[in-house]
């Protein structure tokens, strides 16, 4: 399977010229196996550029979305493919006990938030609430399970052809814990993460920022490698970049935790454009 970033930043899209090589756009990665079945990890603001690049024939799309906070579903209005009659798009997210996943979105796919609503679209929309225990989508193999951030908020294990890609954009297992890593039977994500051949994991925060948000539900970069490791992953994809951390002092804070920590797995900043070949 191949796995291309879309969007890696988080919380807000923050492009300009400080952020030209890890990229402004918010989450939004898509996942293509060697079949031709088609994922899209979560809907922010990169979004908008993946579906200028769908071919003109494609048919249907499953878009698997983590939560419904703005950063991870602003691109979805914008999502040529949906513009297209014809074409069926399947949309996973979190249940929640109050509304569906479709009224949820209605609340900012409609005016006066946004001028064109759901019903509106041209294509035919199926809705599906998570988490149940698996989840078939043409050749993948999804599991999705409740982690540790503020709302419902799933992650999402995919699985083919004995590959494994886990994505937690937005995670805070650290949360509650004296020293992180704990237990693996008490990490939350950790069914999802353990044995995958590559984690798209929040790397948010420097240590000295976390320290002062705690419950934010996201991750220092330290934590991230540190539940890499835990999950005895094979290459881990730095995500969630903070909107006010500049392309060089994302590249101190690789190289000084890098330096420190030394992980015996492959650790690849996650840059918006970059293709990656699973398993290779």
């Amino acid at each position: 399977m191949k796995a291309t970033l879309w969007g890696t930043r988080g919380s807000l899209a923050s492009p300009g010229p400080d952020t030209v090589r890890y990229g402004g756009n918010t989450s939004c990665v898509s996942v293509v196996g060697s079949q031709g079945t088609l994922l899209v990890l979560d809907a922010g603001t990169g979004m908008r550029c993946l579906g200028l690049d769908m071919p003109p024939d494609l048919r249907r799309v499953d878009i698997l979305l983590t939560q419904l906070h703005m950063d991870h579903i602003q691109g979805l209005p914008f999502f040529a493919p949906l513009r297209r009659p014809g074409v069926e798009v399947h949309i996973y997210g979190p249940a929640s006990t109050t509304l569906t996943l479709r009224s949820r979105l209605m609340r900012y796919l409609s005016p006066p938030l946004f001028p064109v609503s759901l019903r509106e679209l041209p294509v035919e929309l199926h809705y599906h609430e998570l988490p149940p225990d698996i989840v078939e989508i043409g050749e993948f193999t999804v599991k999705a399970q409740l982690i540790i951030h503020p709302n419902p908020t799933v992650g999402y294990r995919i699985e083919s052809e004995r590959l494994a890609l886990t994505y937690i954009p937005d995670h805070e297992p650290a949360l509650g814990v004296f020293t992180f890593p704990h237990s693996k039977e008490w990490t939350s994500g950790f069914d999802l993460a353990e044995g995958a051949d590559l984690l798209i994991h929040d790397s948010q925060y420097t240590t000295e920022e976390y320290r002062n948000r705690v419950g934010f539900g996201h991750s220092s970069l330290e934590q991230a490698l540190g539940f890499a490791k835990l999950a005895e992953v094979k290459e881990l994809i730095t995500f969630h970049h903070d909107p006010s951390h500049s392309d060089e002092m994302i590249d101190r804070m690789l190289a000084e935790s890098l330096g420190e920590l030394r992980p015996d797995f492959k650790v690849t900043p996650g840059m918006e454009g970059l293709e990656i070949v699973v398993g290779s």
